[in-house]
């Protein structure tokens, strides 16, 4: 079983799954992380033609677990999980996702981790196009100027040099190539509960959506 999060950058949406994954002892799954592994892997092969570096991705094995408050990510054993957070990677994800082979290779990848087990996952497409049948399905969003602050603290904390222009630039550059991609753009699904996070603490927005999901497995069962 699954309940996923959907959502523009910087919206929340991971830092909210990862919380209520540990409050409800859920196991948590970032689709985010396994197109930033993807996008890294292009990096380092060069930045090849699309066609060229599919032939590439396909004698790849991803695989992913979240541990010890971290999302890890290795392809063919060799550990990704930290240089998919860099800038470089940021500026290029949405470009690399777009591509339909991609979304396919990945959204293969995450049925079969998800196979086993009652799953939380954030991500743009996964209500609309990944997993449509969704035990629950919530779409969260904020205005870009609340949603740029928000990333641009996180990265600060983590000791990168950025601006707050800069993360809003790429974030608006984000929000229009995920919202007019050809292969499965960003969207709320029809049946998803949408979460507007303006002006709201983490708690809050947490707090509504836990509510909402205790809810709805009590009346499953």
């Amino acid at each position: 079983m699954i309940i996923v999060i959907d959502g523009p950058a910087g919206s929340g949406k991971s830092s909210t799954a990862i919380t209520i994954a540990k409050r409800l002892n859920l196991q948590y799954l970032d689709s985010g992380a396994l197109y930033r592994a993807v996008t890294s892997l292009w990096i380092n092969a060069g930045k090849p033609e699309k066609g060229e570096f599919f032939n590439i991705l396909t004698g790849i094995h991803l695989q992913a677990e979240y541990t010890d408050d971290v999302f890890h990510v290795k392809a063919n054993g060799n550990d990704l999980t930290a240089e998919i957070r860099s800038q470089e990677v940021a500026g290029y994800v949405s470009e690399i996702a777009s591509q339909p082979e991609i979304r396919s290779f990945i959204n293969a990848v995450m049925k079969k981790i998800v196979e086993n087990g009652i799953y939380i996952a954030d991500g743009r497409d996964l209500g609309t196009a990944v997993f449509p049948d969704a035990f629950l399905k919530f779409y969260m969003d904020a205005s870009i100027e609340e949603r740029a602050r928000r990333r641009f603290r996180e990265m600060e904390d983590s000791g990168k040099e950025v601006t707050l222009g800069d993360v809003e630039a790429n974030i608006r550059e984000r929000d229009r190539t995920d919202q007019n991609r050809k292969s499965d753009p960003l969207k709320k699904a029809d049946d998803a509960i949408l979460i507007d996070t303006t002006g709201k603490t983490f708690e809050e927005q947490v707090s509504e959506i836990t509510g909402i999901i205790e809810e709805k497995l009590k009346l499953k069962h």
